[in-house]
C-alpha cells in the first residue's frame, strides 16, 4: 500500500520496533477512514514480520490527532446524498487488542478519535506538550471506540465522567495524575522513550506477549474468578509446549540470552 496519510519506518537498534506516524501536519492530522485504513495495514506489516516485536504511534508536526476531519467525517454524514461506509464494527480496537505490543506516544494535541483510537493501546506515553480532551459532547455526540470501556478501565468512574462529560482539555501532567496517560516525559525525548520501551517489549516471544494482552483483554473487567482462572490455566498449557517457552528453558540452562526471533512456527 502506498500510504498518503501515514509514515512507517523500522526503527529501533535491531529494527525491532515499527514507528507508525500519523502524516496530514496541516491539519493537526486529523482522522479520517484511509488513515485508519493505512494504519492497520501498517500494524499487519509488524505483526507479519518476525524481525519486529513491537510497534510506536506517534504524529507529525505539532498535534498528535485533533480529533476527526470534520469535513470528510461529520459533514459528509449529514449529507444524505453522500456515499455511505459501512461502520467498523470495532475493527480498530480489535486490532489493537490482538496485535504485539503498541505504545502511544503523544506529542500534541489529542482530541476526540485522537484519544478514544489509542485507549486501547498497551502504554500511553505524553510529552509534557501532551494534551487530551474527550470532545465528543462539544460535537453533540458520544464516545466510540470501546471508550466508555476502556476510558473507565484506566481512569475509574469519577474521573472517566469528569473528563467526557466537561470534555476540557487536559494537559499531559494532570492526564498521567489522571490515569489517562501512563508516563510523561520531555518532549524531545518522546520517540526516543516509545522506541525504547518497545525494544524492550520486543525482546520477549511475540507469541507469549500476543496471548497475555488476550488475557488482559478478556480478563481486566471479568467478575468470574473461575473464569479468569481458566483463561490462565489454558493459556499456559499452550505456552508449556511452545517452542519459545523450550527456547527459554534450554538458554537459562546453558547460562546464554534467549533467542526468540529465530522461531518460526
Amino acid at each position: 500500500m502506498d500510504y498518503q496519510n501515514i509514515l512507517f519506518e523500522q526503527t529501533g537498534a535491531d529494527g525491532a520496533v515499527g514507528l507508525m506516524t500519523l502524516n496530514r501536519p496541516d491539519k493537526m492530522n486529523a482522522w479520517t477512514h484511509d488513515m485508519r485504513d493505512e494504519l492497520m495495514h501498517a500494524m499487519d506489516r509488524v505483526n507479519n514480520d518476525p524481525n519486529m516485536g513491537a510497534m510506536v504511534i506517534t504524529g507529525a508536526g505539532r498535534g498528535f490527532c485533533a480529533g476527526a476531519d470534520i469535513g470528510a467525517m461529520f459533514k459528509s454524514k449529514l449529507d444524505e446524498n453522500a456515499p455511505k461506509r459501512p461502520p467498523s464494527s470495532g475493527a480498530w480496537v480489535k486490532a489493537v487488542r490482538g496485535a504485539k505490543p503498541m505504545i502511544a506516544a503523544v506529542n500534541g494535541a489529542c482530541v476526540g478519535v485522537g484519544l478514544t483510537q489509542i485507549l486501547p493501546c498497551d502504554y500511553i506515553m505524553a510529552s509534557e506538550k501532551a494534551k487530551f480532551s474527550c470532545a465528543f459532547v462539544k460535537m453533540g455526540v458520544v464516545t466510540e471506540l470501546a471508550s466508555s470501556h476502556y476510558l473507565i478501565q484506566r481512569m475509574g468512574w469519577g474521573n472517566a465522567s469528569e473528563v467526557s462529560l466537561t470534555a476540557r482539555m487536559i494537559p499531559g501532567e494532570e492526564a498521567v495524575q489522571l490515569g489517562l496517560a501512563d508516563r510523561l516525559v520531555a518532549h524531545d525525548d518522546l520517540v526516543n522513550e516509545a522506541v525504547a520501551l518497545g525494544e524492550m517489549m520486543a525482546q520477549n516471544p511475540s507469541r507469549q506477549l500476543r496471548m497475555v494482552k488476550e488475557l488482559f483483554t478478556q480478563n481486566g473487567s471479568e467478575a468470574d474468578l473461575d473464569v479468569i482462572l481458566q483463561r490462565e490455566f489454558d493459556a499456559l498449557e499452550l505456552a508449556y509446549k511452545s517452542p519459545e517457552h523450550r527456547e527459554a528453558v534450554n538458554a537459562f540452562m546453558e547460562k546464554r540470552k534467549p533467542d526468540f526471533r529465530k522461531i518460526t512456527e
